[in-house]
């Protein structure tokens, strides 16, 4: 993932999530939300980068794609 400033005005306002979270979680927090990214953050909070809606709806369609996938096994765009 790509490194986030964590004081970007779209990271202040998105949701901030832990990057062990699956895919399908994520979009369902994304659509209840109303967002179209979310900032990840690892185990201490830190944030680690940015996933998008339109990034996890690709992978969401690619033929290897399970519902056991983990944010931070999603490769880089």
């Amino acid at each position: 993932m790509t490194p986030v400033l964590t004081q970007h005005p779209a990271t202040v306002r998105a949701p901030h999530i832990r990057d062990d979270m699956t895919v399908e979680v994520a979009l369902s927090l994304m659509a209840g939300a109303r967002v179209d990214h979310l900032v990840l953050c690892d185990g201490d909070d830190q944030s680690t980068g940015v996933v998008t809606l339109a990034r996890l709806a690709v992978l969401r369609d690619a033929p290897t794609y399970t519902d056991q996938v983990r944010l931070r096994d999603v490769p880089e765009s």
